[in-house]
């Protein structure tokens, strides 16, 4: 049997109920879990492994309260394994995803690192995200601000984003309108959950590279 779908309107796609809280949202907040045929709970992040699925909201709050309650259980209908590194999985495998999806982007021409190409992105108003480091100073963040209407992403280490764009570590990037970069929000977003990130700019970090 597969997944019960609910179509609301042709933007807001189909949704799901979350295992864990019982709300009814938006499929691309939620994660996907699968059954093996070894009876393990595996996690689908990309939504495209065969089999019925359930869902969880895409927090680290929903996803231990998943875990403690033994809820995979329920939503499987059958006793289960959960792995006691499923949720630090989850967030390895949305982190991949974030990193493969903005380094296509970059690649199809989409986005941009370094403080002085993003600026220029900024001032010509090509940007629609900015990206900055988690962990890169609250005083060089502060100089680049949000696009108008457009989105700021920052639950990704200067490390993690220097993966997507082939450096050692970045601090500043941007994406442009179009492409991929509304799934790289949506990814983004999820993973920001998962870690708990308050997704504003500033706080301690490291120095500006």
């Amino acid at each position: 049997m597969g997944d019960v779908e609910t179509e609301t309107d042709q933007t807001s796609g189909p949704e799901r109920k979350c295992l864990a809280t019982g709300e009814v949202q938006p499929k691309q907040g939620l994660i996907r879990f699968v059954l093996g045929p070894d009876g393990q709970v595996y996690p689908d992040v990309m939504g495209k492994l065969p089999g019925r699925g359930v869902y969880i909201t895409a927090t680290r709050d929903a996803l231990e309260t998943a875990v403690k309650k033994k809820l995979f259980s329920r939503g499987f209908k059958t006793q289960v394994t959960v792995g006691d590194n499923i949720i630090a999985e989850v967030e390895r495998l949305v982190l991949r995803r974030l990193i493969d999806l903005i380094s296509l982007s970059r690649k199809s021409g989409h986005a941009i690192a370094g403080y002085e190409k993003v600026k220029d992105w900024l001032y010509k108003e090509d940007a629609w995200v900015l990206i900055q480091a988690l962990d890169g100073s609250a005083r060089g963040k502060t100089k680049l601000s949000t696009p108008y209407k457009g989105k700021f992403i920052g639950c990704l280490t200067a490390d993690e984003l220097g993966m997507a764009f082939g450096r050692e570590t970045v601090i500043h990037a941007a994406l442009a309108s179009g492409g991929l970069s509304k799934r790289v929000v949506h990814e983004a977003q999820r993973l920001q959950g998962l870690r708990d990130v308050i997704d504003v700019k500033g706080g301690k970090g490291r120095a500006e590279g």
